[in-house]
């Protein structure tokens, strides 16, 4: 039960209440199981469950699937600028303006909060998961974990997580020294360096970590004006339109639904592909070298891309 407290303890901490998973129930049906499976018949096999299988999966997949949407929503709603003022002047107000402390320590504290929110519901899903199988002695519980990501339900996978990330870092590099209270919160999240391979990572716990993978798998180069993709796979914006097959003019809402995603072979991915502008502004400032060479290379390429869209669209027509 030490976990369940912890995770009871850390969801009534959060400054508004969110949509959690009952781990504490779910836990309590797997061990009413498991003391019914002791009382029966040794022949009775523990795999042969499916009055537990009828309540406890469909049961995870409800309460997982609304953490997911309202952690995408409220992230979105932390990271989008107001639709009424325009891109620069909400950053402005936000990051830049010396009289706003007050404001960058309450997007500090619920974006940590989010952040927080996110891991200690992975966390839980991972372990009730893995409690699971270890009552019935079974894989369902590892086979559920693995489609969940074709289900939408792994919240680490969520492009608003990788956003959410950048923009704690790039809101700690822009305001707080090292020295400050503000950054002790962001002790365990970073973005960090192997022989040049960029990565962030978070931690939790002590022994909860994530690790989210910066190279591009299609250029293999550092990830330039990404995008995540619905699957929760980042890549280059022109390497995703590569993968869509549609050109950078036509944009991936272009991108027909059997296009797939090149790691998972997931379809329906590119429509409503995210831009990570939060992670390009971080990578931008920590290899400003790298990113000046790839936007003087990219936009080459973007020209002569464009110019030859248009002139088989004139060509089209002659």
């Amino acid at each position: 039960m030490k976990f369940c407290k912890s995770y009871e303890k850390y969801m009534k901490q959060l400054g508004k209440t969110l949509p959690g998973i009952g781990y504490r129930r779910l836990k309590k049906n797997i061990n009413q199981c498991r003391n019914h499976m002791k009382s029966q018949d040794e022949a009775v096999s523990p795999l042969d469950c499916s009055v537990c299988d009828g309540i406890f999966f469909p049961s995870l997949f409800d309460e997982m699937s609304a953490v997911v949407d309202c952690f995408d929503k409220e992230a979105r709603k932390l990271l989008d600028p107001p639709l009424s003022c325009p891109w620069g002047i909400w950053r402005y107000s936000c990051f830049d303006c010396s009289g706003n402390g007050r404001k960058d320590h309450v997007l500090m504290k619920e974006g940590q909060e989010l952040l927080i929110y996110a891991m200690v519901n992975a966390i839980a899903f991972r372990k009730i998961l893995k409690k699971y199988d270890k009552v019935h002695k079974s894989e369902k519980g590892r086979e559920f974990k693995s489609g969940s990501q074709v289900k939408h339900i792994m919240i680490l996978q969520s492009p608003w997580f990788h956003e959410l990330m950048s923009f704690l870092i790039n809101l700690r590099d822009r305001k707080f020294k090292d020295t400050s209270p503000d950054a002790s919160l962001f002790e365990d999240l970073a973005l960090m360096f192997n022989n040049e391979i960029p990565s962030m990572s978070c931690g939790l716990f002590d022994s909860f970590w994530v690790d989210v993978n910066l190279i591009c798998p299609i250029c293999l180069d550092i990830v330039f004006d990404a995008v995540a993709l619905r699957c929760g796979h980042i890549l280059c914006y022109m390497c995703a339109c590569s993968a869509a097959s549609v050109t950078i003019v036509d944009g991936l809402k272009a991108a027909t639904p059997k296009q797939k995603c090149p790691l998972c072979r997931e379809a329906r991915v590119y429509g409503n592909a995210i831009r990570l502008d939060e992670l390009n502004i971080l990578l931008s400032k920590r290899c400003p070298e790298y990113w000046e060479k790839r936007l003087e290379s990219e936009r080459v390429e973007r020209l002569r891309l464009v110019k030859e869209h248009w002139q088989s669209q004139v060509n089209g027509l002659s």
